[in-house]
């Protein structure tokens, strides 16, 4: 196990990526801790702890704690997912997002 962690290092190409990954963490982190501008922290603060049971609790749960501080990485990759799904799901029903997605090139 110690020589996977000397080989880490050892080998450039992967101390590379290694240093990369923990770099982009390490980004996410501080943007996880930043406030967006504009929002009263003490409001937000009651508003949340009255919903902590509810929804916004869980999904504040998966933000890694960042929504409740309204930061500025605060939904992550939630949003994107969320619009993928309903589209996917809108294409069933409206005949003309079907056929944006079988013209592969302008539908994507």
């Amino acid at each position: 196990m110690i020589e996977s962690f000397r080989n880490i290092f050892a080998i450039p190409d992967l101390r590379k990526r290694v240093l990369f990954t923990f770099g982009l963490l390490g980004v996410y982190r501080i943007g996880c801790h930043i406030p967006s501008p504009g929002v009263d922290p003490n409001a937000l603060l009651e508003f949340m702890n009255s919903q902590a049971g509810g929804l916004l609790g869980f999904v504040n749960t998966f933000t890694g704690g960042s929504l409740q501080k309204i930061a500025v990485f605060a939904l992550g990759i939630m949003p994107y997912i969320t619009a993928s799904i309903i589209l996917q799901l809108l294409q069933v029903v409206v005949p003309s997002l079907e056929k944006l997605r079988q013209e592969v090139e302008v539908g994507q």
